[in-house]
């Protein structure tokens, strides 16, 4: 809608969404930048943060447009509507949500994201946008390739939280991002709805960055300026207490851990899993030494470990390329080649041969007076077919409950 000439008055915590134009909207129909920032409770800092950012625009050259998605109860839409800005009211319910809101009234081509507090510098959006320009789809600020001002970052997060959680996710992703964690970034908006995001709250910045490399888009760091709370305003983490920093840090972590356990499960399973088999069936009609070291039931237990565990990370991995659609490879042959029908008669061809070898065991424990006086390598066998068996069955079952979901 178009606010009327004078600014309304927003009063409590909105409940639905809606926007809010200002009177003799000059940013056109068609503006090449949308900045977009989320804000609650941030009258301190919004009225300066908006002439930032026109002041970036300008020194970059480019037409744009200010988006605030704001969920405030105080002052903060109507001194950012009376400076000019768009405003995207919406109901509290996190930061990543503020995005997934803001997405179908962004009109821009490239977005900028970040914080209205002032602790990043909107003033400089040049290298961003020239990025942009040159054809990069995601562009990564970087506080540490830039300037952090003293005081503004806690050394916790400075010299611990932002580099460990920074170097995690670069072995997993096997990406060379130096900040993770910092908030002010740039995409196209095809980017945006390439990366569909799912996250409700801090973990957001975590996906947006582990999505952007998983789907190959084009990626590109700068540096940008940091600087600490302006007097009289506190950060949200500070607001939220002692735990918030930590709780985000946990829930960052289990976002880069849940879209991507093939990277750190499905190589390692499958060695694993081949060493233990190799193991099981090489041992299945006794021991035998090679050199010095002699190879028996122990070494047997040891490779039905191995096999269990290295088969249940393949699955794992499988299925979570399934689901998160974020590459592709050897899960694609695997849910093609393990049909339904293919998958109950190989978990049969191998729980039937087992139940028969580790009946072997049974009879001997019934036989020796309900005791277990030796433990056979084939009794064994049998039972490292009997549980790959269930687990091939298991794992079809979920293929399969996928192929349905899918349709």
């Amino acid at each position: 809608m178009t606010a009327p000439s004078s600014v309304p008055s927003f009063g409590s915590a909105p409940t639905e969404v809606r926007l809010f134009v200002p009177h003799g909207d000059s940013d056109g129909v068609d503006p090449e930048i949308s900045i977009v920032v989320p804000a609650l409770n941030e009258q301190i800092t919004i009225a300066e943060f908006v002439d930032w950012c026109r002041e970036g625009l300008a020194k970059a050259g480019v037409s744009g447009e200010i988006l605030i998605v704001d969920s405030s109860s105080d002052g903060t839409p109507e001194i950012a509507l009376s400076r000019g800005a768009r405003v995207l009211r919406t109901p509290r319910r996190g930061l990543g949500r503020a995005y997934i809101d803001a997405l179908p009234y962004i009109r821009g081509k490239f977005i900028v994201m970040g914080d209205c507090d002032l602790t990043y510098d909107f003033r400089a959006l040049k290298d961003f946008v020239d990025c942009y320009h040159e054809g990069f789809e995601f562009v990564m600020g970087s506080r540490f390739k830039g300037s952090i001002e003293p005081a503004a970052m806690p050394p916790l997060h400075r010299y611990f939280g932002t580099p460990l959680t920074t170097w995690i996710l670069n072995s997993i992703y096997h990406s060379r991002f130096t900040d993770i964690h910092c908030g002010m970034r740039g995409m196209t908006k095809a980017a945006l709805e390439r990366i569909d995001l799912q996250s409700q709250s801090w973990e957001y910045a975590s996906e947006m960055v582990l999505k952007a490399t998983r789907l190959g888009l084009r990626i590109a760091e700068v540096p940008v300026h940091f600087y600490k709370d302006r007097e009289g305003r506190l950060s949200h983490h500070k607001r939220a207490g002692f735990w918030s920093p930590w709780a985000a840090g946990w829930i960052n972590l289990k976002v880069m851990l849940v879209y991507t356990p093939d990277s750190f499960l499905l190589k390692p399973g499958l060695a694993m899993f081949l060493v233990g088999a190799a193991l099981c069936v090489s041992l299945s009609r006794g021991g035998y030494r090679i050199g010095e070291i002699g190879f028996d039931l122990h070494w047997m237990l040891l490779g039905l470990t191995l096999a269990v565990l290295g088969y249940g990370s393949v699955q794992i991995g499988v299925l979570a390329r399934l689901s998160h659609g974020l590459r592709s490879g050897m899960e694609k042959s695997v849910s093609e080649a393990l049909t339904y029908d293919r998958g109950m008669i190989l978990a049969a061809a191998l729980t039937v041969p087992g139940a028969l070898l580790a009946g072997s065991l049974a009879w001997q424990y019934v036989s020796g007076g309900l005791k277990l006086l030796q433990i056979s390598h084939t009794g064994v066998f049998g039972l490292f077919l009997i549980v790959i068996g269930f687990q091939t069955f298991g794992f079809t079952l979920l293929i399969e409950m996928m192929r349905r979901m899918s349709k």
